[in-house]
Protein backbone atom coordinates (compact mmCIF):
# COMPACT_ATOMS: atom_id res chain seq x y z
CA UNK A 1 0.00 0.00 0.00
CA UNK A 2 2.61 2.44 0.77
CA UNK A 3 4.49 1.22 -2.15
CA UNK A 4 1.90 2.18 -4.18
CA UNK A 5 1.42 5.39 -2.31
CA UNK A 6 4.94 6.16 -2.87
CA UNK A 7 4.55 5.58 -6.95
CA UNK A 8 1.36 7.71 -7.04
CA UNK A 9 3.63 10.68 -5.47
CA UNK A 10 7.04 10.73 -6.46
CA UNK A 11 7.73 13.75 -4.93
CA UNK A 12 6.73 12.40 -1.25
CA UNK A 13 9.35 9.29 -2.29
CA UNK A 14 11.88 11.72 -2.64
CA UNK A 15 10.93 14.00 -0.04
CA UNK A 16 11.20 10.76 2.05
CA UNK A 17 14.21 9.13 0.77
CA UNK A 18 16.00 12.89 1.77
CA UNK A 19 14.19 12.88 5.05
CA UNK A 20 15.41 9.50 6.10
CA UNK A 21 19.17 10.10 6.69
CA UNK A 22 18.41 13.06 8.68
CA UNK A 23 16.02 10.96 10.74
CA UNK A 24 18.88 8.41 10.91
CA UNK A 25 21.23 11.15 12.52
CA UNK A 26 18.28 12.36 14.91
CA UNK A 27 17.68 8.95 16.24
CA UNK A 28 21.49 8.70 16.88
CA UNK A 29 21.54 11.77 18.42
CA UNK A 30 18.61 11.09 20.62
CA UNK A 31 19.63 7.49 21.40
CA UNK A 32 23.56 8.82 21.99
CA UNK A 33 24.19 12.30 22.60
CA UNK A 34 24.19 14.74 19.80
CA UNK A 35 28.19 15.18 21.39
CA UNK A 36 29.12 11.47 20.22
CA UNK A 37 27.30 11.99 17.34
CA UNK A 38 29.36 15.32 16.32
CA UNK A 39 32.53 14.30 17.84
CA UNK A 40 32.17 11.17 15.57
CA UNK A 41 32.22 13.08 13.02
CA UNK A 42 34.75 15.69 14.02
CA UNK A 43 37.10 12.87 14.37
CA UNK A 44 36.68 10.48 11.61
CA UNK A 45 35.00 13.34 8.93
CA UNK A 46 37.58 16.25 9.98
CA UNK A 47 40.58 14.67 11.79
CA UNK A 48 40.60 11.47 9.83
CA UNK A 49 38.99 11.42 6.54
CA UNK A 50 39.48 15.23 5.38
CA UNK A 51 42.85 15.74 6.58
CA UNK A 52 44.07 12.10 5.46
CA UNK A 53 42.56 12.97 2.27
CA UNK A 54 44.91 15.77 2.03
CA UNK A 55 47.85 14.69 3.85
CA UNK A 56 48.24 11.28 2.05
CA UNK A 57 48.74 12.95 -1.56
CA UNK A 58 50.96 16.10 -0.31
CA UNK A 59 52.85 13.78 1.38
CA UNK A 60 53.52 11.61 -0.83
CA UNK A 61 54.66 14.29 -3.48
CA UNK A 62 56.99 15.63 -0.38
CA UNK A 63 59.02 12.39 0.20
CA UNK A 64 58.59 11.71 -3.98
CA UNK A 65 59.74 15.51 -4.96
CA UNK A 66 62.02 17.05 -1.93
CA UNK A 67 63.35 13.81 -0.13
CA UNK A 68 63.77 12.06 -3.52
CA UNK A 69 63.22 8.70 -1.96
CA UNK A 70 62.46 5.63 -3.65
CA UNK A 71 59.20 3.56 -3.64
CA UNK A 72 60.50 0.85 -1.93
CA UNK A 73 61.92 3.05 0.78
CA UNK A 74 58.86 5.72 0.87
CA UNK A 75 57.32 2.20 1.43
CA UNK A 76 59.57 1.34 4.76
CA UNK A 77 58.46 5.32 6.05
CA UNK A 78 54.57 4.81 5.17
CA UNK A 79 55.54 2.19 7.93
CA UNK A 80 57.12 4.14 10.33
CA UNK A 81 54.25 6.16 10.16
CA UNK A 82 51.90 3.59 11.17
CA UNK A 83 54.22 3.08 14.72
CA UNK A 84 51.84 5.45 16.60
CA UNK A 85 48.62 3.00 15.79
CA UNK A 86 50.51 0.10 16.20
CA UNK A 87 50.91 0.76 19.91
CA UNK A 88 47.26 1.92 20.34
CA UNK A 89 46.58 -0.17 23.60
CA UNK A 90 49.06 2.09 25.03
CA UNK A 91 47.12 5.43 24.73
CA UNK A 92 43.54 2.97 25.30
CA UNK A 93 44.86 1.89 28.45
CA UNK A 94 46.38 5.09 29.70
CA UNK A 95 42.48 6.72 28.86
CA UNK A 96 40.91 4.37 30.47
CA UNK A 97 42.96 4.04 33.44
CA UNK A 98 44.50 8.07 34.01
CA UNK A 99 41.95 10.35 34.23
CA UNK A 100 43.23 14.11 33.80
CA UNK A 101 41.08 16.33 35.72
CA UNK A 102 38.65 14.27 36.43
CA UNK A 103 37.92 13.09 32.96
CA UNK A 104 39.01 10.26 30.72
CA UNK A 105 38.74 10.82 27.46
CA UNK A 106 38.44 14.93 27.03
CA UNK A 107 41.50 15.73 27.88
CA UNK A 108 43.18 13.07 25.68
CA UNK A 109 41.56 15.37 22.67
CA UNK A 110 42.76 18.38 23.64
CA UNK A 111 46.40 16.73 23.92
CA UNK A 112 46.33 15.02 20.47
CA UNK A 113 44.46 18.39 19.08
CA UNK A 114 47.83 20.14 19.92
CA UNK A 115 50.54 17.58 19.14
CA UNK A 116 48.82 17.38 15.66
CA UNK A 117 48.64 21.20 15.14
CA UNK A 118 52.14 21.75 15.78
CA UNK A 119 53.66 18.88 13.79
CA UNK A 120 51.52 20.22 10.46
CA UNK A 121 53.30 23.31 11.38
CA UNK A 122 56.39 22.56 11.98
CA UNK A 123 56.24 21.07 8.43
CA UNK A 124 54.99 23.89 6.90
CA UNK A 125 57.11 26.71 7.76
CA UNK A 126 60.37 25.05 8.61
CA UNK A 127 62.83 25.45 5.84
CA UNK A 128 65.49 22.68 4.27
CA UNK A 129 63.84 19.89 7.05
CA UNK A 130 65.99 17.27 6.90
CA UNK A 131 64.37 13.36 6.48
CA UNK A 132 64.89 12.68 9.98
CA UNK A 133 63.09 15.35 11.51
CA UNK A 134 60.52 15.36 8.36
CA UNK A 135 59.56 11.78 9.27
CA UNK A 136 59.78 12.83 13.38
CA UNK A 137 57.08 15.43 12.25
CA UNK A 138 54.73 13.39 10.56
CA UNK A 139 55.01 10.74 13.09
CA UNK A 140 53.84 13.15 15.64
CA UNK A 141 50.85 14.16 13.30
CA UNK A 142 50.13 10.38 13.04
CA UNK A 143 50.39 10.00 16.85
CA UNK A 144 47.99 12.44 17.42
CA UNK A 145 45.54 11.29 15.03
CA UNK A 146 45.80 7.90 16.90
CA UNK A 147 45.58 9.33 20.27
CA UNK A 148 41.88 11.27 19.43
CA UNK A 149 40.85 7.95 17.32
CA UNK A 150 41.53 5.66 20.68
CA UNK A 151 39.31 8.03 22.37
CA UNK A 152 36.40 8.24 19.95
CA UNK A 153 36.80 3.99 19.79
CA UNK A 154 36.46 4.03 23.82
CA UNK A 155 32.88 5.56 23.27
CA UNK A 156 32.07 3.93 19.64
CA UNK A 157 32.63 0.55 21.71
CA UNK A 158 30.78 2.13 25.47
CA UNK A 159 28.10 2.85 23.13
CA UNK A 160 28.05 -0.41 21.13
CA UNK A 161 28.01 -2.69 24.53
CA UNK A 162 25.05 -0.45 26.09
CA UNK A 163 23.27 -0.25 22.64
CA UNK A 164 23.98 -3.94 20.96
CA UNK A 165 21.26 -2.72 18.53
CA UNK A 166 23.24 -0.14 17.26
CA UNK A 167 26.57 -1.27 16.86
CA UNK A 168 26.17 -1.74 13.27
CA UNK A 169 25.00 1.83 13.01
CA UNK A 170 27.81 3.44 14.71
CA UNK A 171 29.97 1.72 12.74
CA UNK A 172 28.07 2.80 9.68
CA UNK A 173 28.51 6.84 11.00
CA UNK A 174 32.17 5.96 11.55
CA UNK A 175 32.41 4.98 7.98
CA UNK A 176 30.24 7.75 6.46
CA UNK A 177 31.87 10.59 8.25
CA UNK A 178 35.54 9.03 6.92
CA UNK A 179 34.45 8.56 3.02
CA UNK A 180 32.81 11.87 2.91
CA UNK A 181 35.84 13.21 4.74
CA UNK A 182 38.08 11.31 2.46
CA UNK A 183 35.91 12.13 -0.57
CA UNK A 184 36.29 16.06 -0.27
CA UNK A 185 39.99 16.29 0.93
CA UNK A 186 40.89 13.80 -1.81
CA UNK A 187 39.47 16.51 -4.44
CA UNK A 188 41.08 19.26 -3.76
CA UNK A 189 44.48 17.44 -2.41
CA UNK A 190 45.53 17.61 -6.22
CA UNK A 191 44.37 20.98 -6.49
CA UNK A 192 45.84 22.40 -3.45
CA UNK A 193 49.23 20.58 -3.95
CA UNK A 194 49.70 21.84 -7.47
CA UNK A 195 48.62 25.99 -6.14
CA UNK A 196 50.76 25.82 -2.85
CA UNK A 197 53.15 22.91 -2.43
CA UNK A 198 52.91 19.97 -0.04
CA UNK A 199 54.23 22.42 2.21
CA UNK A 200 51.49 24.98 1.86
CA UNK A 201 48.72 21.81 2.09
CA UNK A 202 50.51 20.65 5.37
CA UNK A 203 49.91 24.34 7.14
CA UNK A 204 46.44 24.20 5.84
CA UNK A 205 46.21 20.91 7.38
CA UNK A 206 46.46 22.53 11.22
CA UNK A 207 43.09 23.66 11.04
CA UNK A 208 41.20 20.33 11.12
CA UNK A 209 43.75 19.12 13.64
CA UNK A 210 42.76 21.73 16.03
CA UNK A 211 39.27 20.83 15.62
CA UNK A 212 40.05 18.11 17.84
CA UNK A 213 40.56 20.23 20.38
CA UNK A 214 37.04 21.31 20.23
CA UNK A 215 35.96 17.61 20.45
CA UNK A 216 37.58 17.84 24.09
CA UNK A 217 35.72 21.15 24.54
CA UNK A 218 32.05 19.68 23.72
CA UNK A 219 32.14 15.95 24.70
CA UNK A 220 29.64 15.27 27.59
CA UNK A 221 31.56 12.95 29.80
CA UNK A 222 30.59 11.47 33.12
CA UNK A 223 33.31 12.87 35.79
CA UNK A 224 35.75 10.84 38.21
CA UNK A 225 35.46 12.21 41.51
CA UNK A 226 36.85 9.16 43.17
CA UNK A 227 40.55 8.25 42.00
CA UNK A 228 43.64 7.36 43.84
CA UNK A 229 46.81 7.85 41.84
CA UNK A 230 48.17 5.03 44.14
CA UNK A 231 45.70 3.26 42.37
CA UNK A 232 46.92 3.25 38.48
CA UNK A 233 49.23 1.04 38.49
CA UNK A 234 46.40 -1.69 40.36
CA UNK A 235 43.95 -0.16 37.60
CA UNK A 236 46.63 -1.29 34.78
CA UNK A 237 47.24 -4.56 36.27
CA UNK A 238 43.37 -5.61 36.29
CA UNK A 239 43.25 -3.97 32.84
CA UNK A 240 45.64 -6.23 31.68
CA UNK A 241 44.07 -8.82 33.60
CA UNK A 242 41.22 -8.40 31.71
CA UNK A 243 42.94 -8.43 28.68
CA UNK A 244 44.12 -11.52 28.81
CA UNK A 245 41.40 -13.05 30.18
CA UNK A 246 39.28 -11.67 26.74
CA UNK A 247 42.22 -12.82 24.50
CA UNK A 248 42.01 -16.56 25.99
CA UNK A 249 38.74 -17.07 25.21
CA UNK A 250 37.97 -19.07 21.53
CA UNK A 251 36.16 -16.61 20.25
CA UNK A 252 38.12 -13.49 20.39
CA UNK A 253 42.04 -14.82 19.70
CA UNK A 254 40.70 -16.57 16.49
CA UNK A 255 38.97 -13.50 14.70
CA UNK A 256 42.34 -11.70 16.05
CA UNK A 257 44.57 -14.13 14.48
CA UNK A 258 42.14 -13.92 11.23
CA UNK A 259 42.06 -10.11 11.29
CA UNK A 260 45.95 -9.96 11.26
CA UNK A 261 47.01 -12.79 8.46
CA UNK A 262 44.41 -11.27 6.43
CA UNK A 263 45.96 -7.81 5.98
CA UNK A 264 49.64 -8.96 6.41
CA UNK A 265 49.27 -11.66 2.85
CA UNK A 266 47.11 -8.87 1.19
CA UNK A 267 50.54 -7.00 -0.11
CA UNK A 268 50.92 -3.08 -0.06
CA UNK A 269 52.61 -2.21 -3.14
CA UNK A 270 50.86 1.38 -3.33
CA UNK A 271 54.08 3.62 -3.54
CA UNK A 272 55.25 1.50 -6.72
CA UNK A 273 51.67 2.41 -8.33
CA UNK A 274 51.99 6.19 -7.21
CA UNK A 275 55.27 5.95 -8.92
CA UNK A 276 54.35 4.63 -12.60
CA UNK A 277 51.26 6.93 -12.35
CA UNK A 278 53.32 9.95 -12.57
CA UNK A 279 56.26 8.82 -14.77
CA UNK A 280 56.25 10.09 -18.00
CA UNK A 281 57.99 7.28 -20.03
CA UNK A 282 56.68 4.30 -18.67
CA UNK A 283 53.08 5.20 -17.28
CA UNK A 284 50.70 7.23 -18.15
CA UNK A 285 52.36 11.05 -16.50
CA UNK A 286 49.15 12.05 -14.33
CA UNK A 287 49.69 15.17 -12.98
CA UNK A 288 48.70 16.43 -9.23
CA UNK A 289 45.58 17.29 -9.97
CA UNK A 290 44.82 14.01 -11.62
CA UNK A 291 46.57 11.84 -8.81
CA UNK A 292 44.13 13.77 -6.23
CA UNK A 293 40.86 13.24 -8.30
CA UNK A 294 41.91 9.34 -8.82
CA UNK A 295 42.04 8.89 -4.64
CA UNK A 296 38.69 11.33 -4.53
CA UNK A 297 37.06 8.83 -6.49
CA UNK A 298 38.40 5.63 -4.49
CA UNK A 299 36.67 7.26 -1.52
CA UNK A 300 33.46 7.38 -3.10
CA UNK A 301 33.98 3.37 -3.83
CA UNK A 302 34.68 3.51 -0.13
CA UNK A 303 31.70 5.46 0.95
CA UNK A 304 29.54 3.26 -1.64
CA UNK A 305 30.86 -0.07 0.41
CA UNK A 306 29.45 1.68 3.65
CA UNK A 307 26.01 2.01 2.10
CA UNK A 308 25.75 -1.01 0.77
CA UNK A 309 26.86 -2.85 3.63
CA UNK A 310 24.41 -0.64 6.27
CA UNK A 311 21.50 -1.21 3.52
CA UNK A 312 22.03 -4.95 2.40
CA UNK A 313 24.64 -6.74 4.64
CA UNK A 314 24.74 -5.98 7.60
CA UNK A 315 22.85 -8.73 8.80
CA UNK A 316 24.37 -11.27 6.93
CA UNK A 317 26.77 -13.44 8.84
CA UNK A 318 30.55 -12.44 9.27
CA UNK A 319 31.89 -15.62 7.94
CA UNK A 320 29.38 -15.58 4.54
CA UNK A 321 30.10 -11.93 4.01
CA UNK A 322 34.07 -12.03 4.18
CA UNK A 323 34.73 -14.81 2.27
CA UNK A 324 32.48 -13.19 -0.82
CA UNK A 325 34.23 -10.37 -0.53
CA UNK A 326 37.57 -11.54 0.55
CA UNK A 327 37.37 -12.98 -3.12
CA UNK A 328 35.97 -10.08 -4.92
CA UNK A 329 39.51 -8.26 -3.41
CA UNK A 330 41.65 -10.30 -4.96
CA UNK A 331 39.98 -10.43 -8.25
CA UNK A 332 39.82 -6.40 -8.29
CA UNK A 333 43.46 -6.54 -7.53
CA UNK A 334 44.05 -8.15 -11.80
CA UNK A 335 42.81 -4.49 -12.86
CA UNK A 336 46.09 -2.94 -11.83
CA UNK A 337 47.83 -6.05 -14.19
CA UNK A 338 45.40 -5.07 -17.47
CA UNK A 339 46.37 -1.19 -16.49
CA UNK A 340 50.22 -1.72 -16.15
CA UNK A 341 50.60 -4.51 -18.98
CA UNK A 342 48.69 -1.52 -21.17
CA UNK A 343 45.79 -3.75 -22.02
CA UNK A 344 43.47 -1.46 -21.47
CA UNK A 345 44.79 0.90 -24.51
CA UNK A 346 44.16 -2.04 -26.57
CA UNK A 347 40.94 -2.25 -25.75
CA UNK A 348 40.33 1.66 -26.35
CA UNK A 349 40.20 2.26 -22.74
CA UNK A 350 42.09 5.61 -21.58
CA UNK A 351 44.33 5.51 -18.74
CA UNK A 352 42.41 8.21 -16.48
CA UNK A 353 38.93 6.36 -17.24
CA UNK A 354 40.29 2.63 -16.19
CA UNK A 355 42.48 3.92 -13.51
CA UNK A 356 39.06 5.68 -11.98
CA UNK A 357 37.11 2.56 -12.04
CA UNK A 358 39.71 0.23 -11.01
CA UNK A 359 40.09 2.42 -8.08
CA UNK A 360 36.49 2.90 -7.15
CA UNK A 361 35.58 -0.65 -7.49
CA UNK A 362 38.72 -1.54 -5.46
CA UNK A 363 38.01 0.54 -2.65
CA UNK A 364 34.23 -0.21 -2.44
CA UNK A 365 35.08 -3.88 -2.15
CA UNK A 366 37.61 -2.97 0.26
CA UNK A 367 35.43 -1.31 2.54
CA UNK A 368 32.64 -3.89 2.66
CA UNK A 369 35.19 -6.21 3.57
CA UNK A 370 36.62 -4.18 6.45
CA UNK A 371 33.02 -2.59 7.70
CA UNK A 372 32.14 -6.29 9.23
CA UNK A 373 35.60 -6.84 11.14
CA UNK A 374 35.13 -3.34 12.57
CA UNK A 375 31.53 -4.74 13.93
CA UNK A 376 33.32 -7.95 15.06
CA UNK A 377 35.88 -5.95 17.14
CA UNK A 378 33.42 -3.87 18.46
CA UNK A 379 31.29 -7.19 20.11
CA UNK A 380 34.83 -8.61 21.01
CA UNK A 381 35.25 -6.14 24.24
CA UNK A 382 35.01 -6.66 27.53
CA UNK A 383 33.10 -3.82 29.67
CA UNK A 384 35.31 -1.45 31.58
CA UNK A 385 38.17 -1.81 29.29
CA UNK A 386 36.17 -1.29 26.21
CA UNK A 387 39.14 1.64 24.82
CA UNK A 388 42.11 -0.42 25.48
CA UNK A 389 40.76 -3.55 24.17
CA UNK A 390 39.37 -1.88 21.09
CA UNK A 391 42.45 -0.52 20.57
CA UNK A 392 44.27 -3.47 21.08
CA UNK A 393 41.95 -4.89 18.26
CA UNK A 394 43.10 -2.21 15.99
CA UNK A 395 46.65 -2.54 16.67
CA UNK A 396 46.10 -5.87 15.74
CA UNK A 397 45.06 -4.68 12.30
CA UNK A 398 48.01 -1.98 11.97
CA UNK A 399 50.63 -4.42 12.57
CA UNK A 400 48.84 -6.59 9.54
CA UNK A 401 48.98 -3.44 7.72
CA UNK A 402 52.50 -2.19 8.89
CA UNK A 403 53.84 -5.79 7.73
CA UNK A 404 52.01 -5.69 3.88
CA UNK A 405 53.69 -2.06 3.55
CA UNK A 406 56.89 -3.60 4.72
CA UNK A 407 56.94 -6.97 2.76
CA UNK A 408 55.27 -4.93 0.17
CA UNK A 409 58.34 -2.33 0.19
CA UNK A 410 61.11 -5.59 0.11
CA UNK A 411 59.05 -7.05 -2.83
CA UNK A 412 59.65 -3.45 -4.78
CA UNK A 413 63.05 -3.50 -3.93
CA UNK A 414 63.82 -7.69 -4.74
CA UNK A 415 61.77 -6.58 -8.17
CA UNK A 416 63.97 -3.63 -8.34
CA UNK A 417 61.05 -0.81 -8.87
CA UNK A 418 62.60 1.92 -8.46
CA UNK A 419 61.62 5.98 -9.40
CA UNK A 420 61.96 5.60 -13.10
CA UNK A 421 62.19 1.90 -13.68
CA UNK A 422 58.96 -0.58 -13.67
CA UNK A 423 59.57 -3.33 -15.45
CA UNK A 424 59.11 -5.88 -12.80
CA UNK A 425 55.75 -4.19 -11.48
CA UNK A 426 53.54 -6.50 -13.00
CA UNK A 427 54.76 -9.01 -11.02
CA UNK A 428 54.61 -7.42 -8.11
CA UNK A 429 50.69 -6.89 -8.74
CA UNK A 430 50.36 -10.09 -9.72
CA UNK A 431 51.61 -11.73 -6.85
CA UNK A 432 49.53 -9.31 -4.26
CA UNK A 433 46.40 -10.56 -6.02
CA UNK A 434 47.20 -14.34 -5.50
CA UNK A 435 48.01 -13.60 -1.81
CA UNK A 436 44.85 -11.67 -1.31
CA UNK A 437 42.88 -14.91 -1.75
CA UNK A 438 44.77 -16.60 0.63
CA UNK A 439 42.64 -15.09 3.89
CA UNK A 440 39.49 -17.72 2.37
CA UNK A 441 41.06 -20.23 3.68
CA UNK A 442 41.42 -19.01 6.82
CA UNK A 443 37.38 -18.24 7.79
CA UNK A 444 36.93 -21.01 10.18
CA UNK A 445 38.81 -18.12 12.58
CA UNK A 446 35.58 -16.31 12.02
CA UNK A 447 32.80 -17.53 13.87
CA UNK A 448 29.22 -17.66 12.62
CA UNK A 449 27.28 -15.65 14.87
CA UNK A 450 24.22 -13.34 14.37
CA UNK A 451 25.93 -9.91 13.79
CA UNK A 452 23.46 -8.07 15.55
CA UNK A 453 23.97 -10.51 19.19
CA UNK A 454 26.60 -10.32 21.62
CA UNK A 455 29.76 -12.79 21.16
CA UNK A 456 31.41 -12.39 24.37
CA UNK A 457 29.67 -14.69 27.24
CA UNK A 458 27.62 -11.98 29.83
CA UNK A 459 30.09 -11.61 32.56
CA UNK A 460 32.41 -9.77 30.53
CA UNK A 461 30.12 -7.49 29.41
CA UNK A 462 29.64 -6.55 32.89
CA UNK A 463 31.58 -4.51 35.31
CA UNK A 464 32.52 -4.84 38.67
CA UNK A 465 31.15 -2.24 41.16
CA UNK A 466 32.99 -1.09 44.62
CA UNK A 467 30.42 -4.30 46.45
CA UNK A 468 31.69 -7.07 44.47
CA UNK A 469 28.19 -7.70 42.41
CA UNK A 470 27.85 -7.10 38.64
CA UNK A 471 25.98 -4.58 37.02
CA UNK A 472 25.54 -3.54 33.41
CA UNK A 473 27.11 -0.78 31.95
CA UNK A 474 24.81 1.54 30.88
CA UNK A 475 26.12 4.82 32.04
CA UNK A 476 27.50 6.97 28.95
CA UNK A 477 31.72 6.65 29.48
CA UNK A 478 31.81 5.62 33.29
CA UNK A 479 35.78 4.98 34.05
CA UNK A 480 37.43 2.38 34.83
CA UNK A 481 38.91 4.01 37.46
CA UNK A 482 35.74 4.89 39.10
CA UNK A 483 34.93 1.44 40.21
CA UNK A 484 37.64 2.02 43.15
Amino acid sequence: MEESQLERNPKKGLLALVLKPIQWFKMLGEELHWSFVLGVMIVYGISQGFAVGMSKVSTKYYMKDEQKVQPSELQVYFGLLQLPWVIKPLWGLITDTLPVLGYRRRPYFFFAGFLSVTSMLVLSLQRNLSLAFALLSLTGTSAGMAIADVAIDACVTQNSISHPSLAGDMQTLCGVSSSIGALVGYSLSGFLVHLLGPKGVFGLLSVPASLVILVGMILRESRVHKFSQRGVNEKFLDAGKAMWTALKFRDVWRPCLYMYLSLAVSLNIHEGMFYWYADAKGGPSFSQEVVGSIFSVGAVGSLSGVLIYQNLLKDHPFRDLLFWSQLLYGASGLLDLILVLRLNLKLGLPDYFFVVIDEAISMMIGRIKWQPLLVLSSKLCPAGIEGTFFALLMSIDHVGLLSSTWVGGLLLKFLKVTRTKFDNLWIAILIRSLMRIVPVFLLFLIPRSDPNLSILPAEMLKTKKGDGTLESENTEMVSLVDST
